[in-house]
């Protein structure tokens, strides 16, 4: 995510702050100061935020964790005013799994509270549990409020809002009786209405309640038109959605002849071959950098990508695309017997999808018979509604 510094990393994972983080801070110091002209009450303010953000993270952990527990990596946590944002890899597309993964961050959250309430009853005696009626934060106790906080957590993030975890906890539910794109629509239609009722309250009450709104509406919609992807082209080789009309490069061509094949056409990454042998990928922002590093005259070997993805042409296109999201890659070779035969691209990817949608939605034409449908998708067709 752009605008964002890396804090550190644990587990393994790498842990970002976004920019706009500061102007909570910002937000919270001066909100916390000017009734009181108090300092101290501000830095209170303040480090009660830190250590909220801090139960966050650890509910974004418990999230990453649970999905490496079943071969799924997360890429990085990235703290933004609004919460934490886990990018996971995927999510597990077997119902149980998913459901562990999404109730993780929850779960981590209600052992937060617990092991709070339990320090605040045996550190301040049972008096201090009469704190928990007041609802004040300035002054109030940090403890008091983080055991408040995280129950709050706990029950927001379980609503059926999807993508959110409650949301993520209806699609796996709804998944066991029946198909998982079906499932997936139903969720983020759901979510989107949530989305309203976030939006129409945030008017009167909270205005983060706008950003979250907006969040899960987004991410409802777009969750729901990956899976529906996925759904489209399961079953489908990647020879039938791949790029043949291409372009390649020889490792010794100038990246001059590079720059006018981009200007030229419509190809953005261009293979590099050698003795017909695929040794390299430049992509486009290879050779912007390469050309203000090298020049326009330096050959292409100097600023290609000597380690890249590749994909078989029978691999299936459910397989690539997962490849494509993992290695972030702006395209992929496709090889068959050792020779490049194409690429595939985001781009065509989703032209793929578009015209198999409007076949699959007209029907076989007036010549055409169920039998001539390949087998993959006589069985695409048993799940739809």
């Amino acid at each position: 995510m752009k605008w964002s510094w890396k804090l550190g990393q644990v587990a393994g994972i790498a842990v970002y702050m976004h920019a706009t983080f500061l102007l909570l801070i910002g937000w919270v110091l001066l909100m916390h100061y000017l009734p009181y002209r108090n300092m101290a009450l501000a830095l209170k303010g303040v480090t009660f935020i830190l250590l909220l953000f801090g139960c966050v993270l650890l509910h974004e952990l418990g999230h990453a964790l649970a999905a490496r527990r079943y071969g799924i990596q997360t890429r990085d946590i990235t703290l933004l005013p609004i919460g934490g944002v886990a990018r996971l890899e995927r999510m597990p597309e077997d119902p149980k799994e998913e459901l562990v993964v999404a109730l993780a961050g929850p779960a981590v959250n209600v052992v937060i509270a617990v092991l709070l309430f339990v320090l605040l009853a045996f550190g301040r005696g049972v008096a201090a549990m009469a704190n928990l009626t007041d609802t004040g934060f300035i002054g109030a106790d940090l403890v008091t409020n983080l055991i408040r906080v995280n129950i709050g957590l706990v029950i927001f993030n379980l609503l059926p809002a999807f993508p959110m975890d409650g949301g993520r906890v209806l699609r796996a539910l709804l998944a066991r009786k029946m198909h998982y794109a079906q499932a997936t629509q139903v969720a983020a239609n759901i979510g989107q209405g949530m989305a309203f009722l976030f939006g129409f309250f945030g008017l009167f009450s909270n205005p983060f309640l706008l950003f979250i709104a907006l969040f899960v509406y987004m991410g409802a919609a777009q969750e729901a038109a990956m899976v529906q992807m996925r759904f489209v082209f399961s079953g489908i080789p990647a020879r039938d959605a791949m790029v043949t009309d291409f372009r390649a490069l020889s490792s010794r061509d100038p990246l001059q002849q590079a720059v006018e094949l981009l200007i030229g056409g419509y190809q953005q990454d261009f293979p590099v071959l050698e003795n017909d042998r695929l040794i390299g990928v430049l992509t486009r922002n290879d050779l912007v950098s390469g050309l203000g590093r090298f020049g326009n005259q330096a050959p292409v070997d100097q600023a290609m990508q000597r380690a890249f993805t590749t994909v078989d042409a029978g691999e299936m296109l459910e397989i690539v695309f997962r490849k494509m999201q993992e290695c972030q890659c702006s395209s992929v070779p496709v090889i068959q017997q050792g020779r490049l035969v194409g690429i595939i691209t985001p781009e065509n990817i989703g032209e793929f999808v578009m015209i198999q949608n409007v076949i699959r939605s007209a029907g076989p034409g007036p010549g055409d018979s169920a039998n001539a449908r390949p087998q993959a998708w006589e069985r695409r067709e048993g799940y739809s509604a």
